[in-house]
C-alpha cells in the first residue's frame, strides 16, 4: 500500500531546529513575493482611483499599503499553519519555519493575530471600513476557502483567483470611498492572469504536489487540460485588457500595449497547451512575471490616459 504522502519526511518535532534569525523566519511566514504582488495591485488601485483634482497624498497612501501587506501576511502564515504536514513532504517548502519545527504553532497564531488585527485596525482608521473589510474578505477566502480546497477539488486555483484579485478593490476603495465599475476591471484582469501563471508554477512542480496530496488540476490531470484551461484564460485577457480604457483609465497607448501584450501571453499559453512541458510550463511563467508589471505600468503611466494624481 503507497504510504500517506504527508509522511514522506519524519514529522516536524522530529527535524532539528536550524540557526536562523527570527526575523527571517517571520518574514518568510509573511511569503513575501506573495505579499509584494498583493502590495503592488492595491496600489495600483489606489493610484487609479485618486481623484485627478487633488493632490496625492504619501502618508494615507503610505498607511493603506501598510494595512493591507499586514493583512496579507497573516493570511500567508494562516496558510503555511493549515499546510505545515504538506509542507513538510515538499522539497520546495520544508525549509518553511512551521515544517522545518523552527517556529511552533502558538508563535504562528500570535503572528498571524498581531498582524491581521493590526492591519485590518489600519485600514478601518487610515482609510475607510470598506476597504478593511474588503481586505477581511480577502484573508477570509484565501485562508478558509482556497487553502482547503487546495487537498479537495482540482480546480482550487480558480477558486484561488478571486482572493488574489481583491487587492486592486482594497486601494480602490481606499481612495475613493466606493467601488466604481471601472475598480472591477482591475479585479478582471488580476482574475484571468492568475489561472495560467499558477497552473505553469503547478506544472512545474507537479511532483511536489504530488507528494504533499495537494490536487492541482496538472497533478490530478497531467494531460492536455491544463493547458486548454491556461490558454482559455490567457486568451481572455486580450479584450480584457483594454476594458479599463472604457471607464477613462487608459488611452490609446496602452489600449494598443494591452493588445500586443496579450496576444503574446496567449501565444505562450498557446503553446503550453500544444505540448504541455516542463519547458513550455517554465515559458509561460516568465511571460507571466512579464505580462503583469508591464500592464500594470502603462495603466498607471499612460500620458494619453485622462489626468492622474499629482504626487506632492
Amino acid at each position: 500500500m503507497r504510504p500517506d504522502p504527508i509522511e514522506a519526511r519524519p514529522l516536524a518535532s522530529d527535524v532539528p531546529a536550524r540557526s536562523r534569525p527570527l526575523a527571517r523566519d517571520l518574514l518568510e511566514l509573511a511569503k513575501p513575493r506573495l505579499t509584494a504582488l498583493v502590495v503592488v495591485t492595491t496600489a495600483v488601485g489606489y493610484w487609479l482611483a485618486y481623484p485627478p483634482a487633488r493632490s496625492f497624498e504619501l502618508a494615507p497612501w503610505f498607511l493603506t499599503m501598510l494595512g493591507t501587506a499586514l493583512v496579507a501576511a497573516a493570511a500567508s502564515a494562516l496558510n503555511q499553519w493549515s499546510e505545515r504536514d504538506h509542507d513538510r513532504a515538499m522539497d520546495r517548502t520544508a525549509e518553511r519555519p512551521l515544517p522545518s519545527g523552527r517556529l511552533g504553532s502558538a508563535a504562528v497564531a500570535i503572528y498571524s493575530l498581531a498582524t491581521g488585527f493590526g492591519g485590518l485596525s489600519l485600514l478601518c482608521v487610515e482609510a475607510n471600513h470598506l476597504a478593511a473589510g474588503i481586505a477581511l474578505a480577502t484573508l477570509v477566502l484565501y485562508v478558509l476557502v482556497y487553502t482547503p480546497l487546495k487537498r479537495r477539488h482540482s480546480l482550487n486555483t480558480i477558486a484561488g483567483a478571486v482572493p488574489g484579485a481583491l487587492p486592486p478593490l482594497i486601494g480602490w476603495a481606499a481612495a475613493s470611498g466606493g467601488l466604481e465599475p471601472a475598480a472591477w476591471t482591475l479585479f478582471l484582469v488580476l482574475f484571468l492572469w492568475q489561472v495560467p501563471h499558477f497552473l505553469a508554477i503547478a506544472t512545474l512542480h507537479r511532483d511536489d504536489y504530488a507528494r504533499a496530496g495537494f490536487r492541482m488540476l496538472p497533478v490530478t490531470d497531467p494531460g492536455p487540460r491544463s493547458g486548454r484551461l491556461a490558454f482559455f484564460y490567457a486568451a481572455l485577457l486580450v479584450p480584457a485588457g483594454t476594458l479599463p480604457v472604457l471607464f477613462g483609465l487608459g488611452g490609446p497607448i496602452y489600449a494598443a500595449a494591452a493588445i500586443g501584450l496579450g496576444l503574446w501571453f496567449a501565444a505562450r499559453a498557446a503553446r503550453f497547451e500544444r505540448a504541455p512541458s516542463e519547458g513550455s510550463a517554465r515559458a509561460l511563467f516568465r511571460a507571466s512575471l512579464v505580462y503583469l508589471p508591464a500592464l500594470l505600468v502603462l495603466l498607471c503611466l499612460d500620458p494619453t490616459a485622462p489626468l492622474i494624481p499629482v504626487p506632492r
